[in-house]
């Protein structure tokens, strides 16, 4: 009876024994520690306060001046199933666009039905307008029916508001945006200055040598 119960004992013991064992091991190959960053990343969303780091884009003027119409007609076909730019061409989906360049922002004279977010918004069809119009309608103007995304290439959108703008338009191209000073440019020029001075000063006794020179020959 003894040896009976001593080998169930026994089995018993050797089965928790095992049982701890690949416990133990199983914790160690399924080991969970916590993450540096939480969450998931979802593609497309930029999380708020990134990439403030990035170089600011520089004004439109400053692509203004390399645009090109013929680029900004391929770039139009993007427009085309919503807009026409031809002299007298009817509204579509989106109103005519032929004279908008320079023109006042959803202007009652193309008859067309502009978004409250547009005939409240104000101004005219310049290119810095148009510009921030293009790169993203619903930022320009929040609540826009426009349903285009937007253009991200500021090349892209110069080209296409040349394009507009030989088409009826009346602005002139800008003027190259100003550069930028050269950082502590003022300064730099002021230690150059400043080194120029010893050498008159050093000069100085030598013209006293050659002032005194005849007196000594009397």
């Amino acid at each position: 009876m003894n040896d009976r119960f001593n080998t169930i004992a026994g089995w018993a013991l050797g089965a928790g024994i095992v049982l701890l064992g690949g416990t133990l091991v199983t914790g160690e190959l399924f080991k969970s520690e916590r993450p540096e960053t939480m969450g998931y990343p979802i593609a497309g969303v930029v999380e708020e306060g990134a990439g403030g780091g990035e170089e600011a884009e520089p004004p439109i003027a400053h692509f203004m001046q390399t645009a090109d119409a013929t680029r900004g007609e391929a770039v139009f076909r993007k427009c085309a199933a919503c807009h026409n730019a031809d002299q007298g061409g009817a509204n579509g989906l989106g109103p005519n666009l032929y004279g908008v360049m320079g023109e006042a922002i959803a202007s009652p004279a193309r008859g067309f039905s502009f978004s409250e977010a547009l005939t409240s918004h104000g101004g005219e069809w310049d290119w810095d307008n148009m510009s921030a119009w293009l790169k993203s309608p619903r930022n320009f103007a929040q609540g826009t029916r426009m349903t285009f995304a937007g253009l991200s290439d500021p090349q892209e959108r110069a080209d296409l508001m040349l394009f507009l703008n030989t088409h009826g338009g009346s602005l002139t191209i800008p003027p190259p945006p100003a550069a930028a000073p050269a950082e502590g440019g003022d300064n730099a020029a002021a230690p150059a200055g400043n080194e120029a001075a010893p050498a008159g000063n050093e000069a100085a006794p030598a013209g006293n040598a050659a002032e005194a020179a005849p007196g000594n020959a009397q």
